[in-house]
């Protein structure tokens, strides 16, 4: 099975190296692609060496499977022209999620709607996805009517740059500027770009993609996303009402059992979920889980995952293993 990893050498490209090698994906041939700057450096997979190539070339050598994380332009451009060579492309960037022809896939919630036809596969956002995982089994026993969403989002989310600038900020020392203002001792309430209605971007794509994976437009969602000096991961606050009552210890008990999902809830012993413990790990965590006590059927719980293994490279992965179980490859 050749596969190819476009963007190999970002922070999210490198980990979708790392996660393909630790979950023993069945390469045969390995086709790292990069800018064309990088073309002809070498990267390491498995003890092995390999060049990085440039699209066409990638293409040429016809893989099965196509990883994409080279940003939005790079997948508006590029991923047609693999999918017409009839290569599945599996895209982490946000260029595809709310196209009405890709599917916007998490594989423990809407894996079964791939079909052979679908060569875009679009990865969500990596806040949207640790949501719904939550969501979704409770959705199944409940029905949400509402979400109340509030992000705290690491630097990794951004890229090399911003990690570089949380790093310079802690040892005094003035460099290149990923956010308009100091992120270290500071909370950013701006990820991506502002809309007409206030609201950013990444505000948005929670809203719109959530929907959209949990196939259910009547479910409303509203956001506020957050930048933190961190690097383990994403963590949210979730506020979630249901049409249905519920009980806590059932709640505590579909989410335990969930998959994709690991349950951190024992406050007698101070274990919640930290974005210190989900580090490097593809597991969601879920915890703080409490009833809403100033309106009916309503539950908060707290919500951490690696927002660049979950949150986009093993996600990505776990869709290719998927697709190649159901003979999709």
């Amino acid at each position: 099975m050749k596969v190819a990893v476009v963007g190999a050498t970002g922070l999210v490209g490198t980990k979708m190296l790392q996660v393909l090698a630790e979950r023993n994906f069945p390469i045969t041939e390995l086709i790292p692609v990069a800018s064309e700057k990088s073309i002809g450096k070498e990267i390491i997979f498995k003890n092995k060496s390999y060049k990085i190539v440039s699209m066409q070339t990638a293409i040429d050598a016809k893989p099965l499977v196509a990883l994409f994380s080279a940003g939005g332009d790079t997948s508006k451009q590029w991923a047609p022209q693999f999918a017409a060579a009839g290569i599945v492309v599996i895209d982490n960037s946000s260029a595809w999620r709310m196209d009405a022809t890709k599917k916007l896939i998490v594989p423990e919630v809407n894996i079964a709607s791939i079909t052979a036809e679908d060569k875009i596969i679009a990865n969500p956002n990596c806040s949207t996805i640790q949501m719904v995982l939550v969501l979704k089994p409770l959705h199944e026993k409940y029905k949400i009517k509402r979400v109340v969403v509030s992000t705290y989002q690491s630097v990794t989310g951004t890229g090399i740059k911003a990690v570089a600038q949380l790093m310079n900020e802690r040892k005094g020392i003035v460099g290149e500027m990923a956010y308009k203002y100091p992120i270290d001792m500071n909370a950013i309430p701006h990820i991506d770009s502002f809309l007409e209605n206030g609201y950013t971007k990444e505000e948005m794509k929670m809203v719109n993609e959530t929907k959209k994976i949990m196939g259910d437009d009547s479910i409303k969602v509203t956001a506020t996303c957050v930048r933190i000096p961190t690097v383990g991961g994403h963590s949210e606050s979730v506020n979630i009402e249901f049409e249905n009552e519920f009980d806590i210890v059932d709640v505590k008990t579909i989410l335990a059992s969930a998959a994709g999902l690991e349950l951190k809830d024992d406050i007698g012993n101070f274990i919640y979920p930290m974005p210190l413990n989900a580090h490097d790990k593809d597991e969601t965590f879920v915890g703080r889980i409490r009833r809403d006590e100033t309106q009916p059927k309503t539950l908060n719980c707290w919500i951490v995952s690696d927002n660049l293994r979950k949150g986009a490279a093993t996600n990505a992965v776990q869709i290719a293993e998927e697709m190649n179980c159901l003979g999709l490859l």
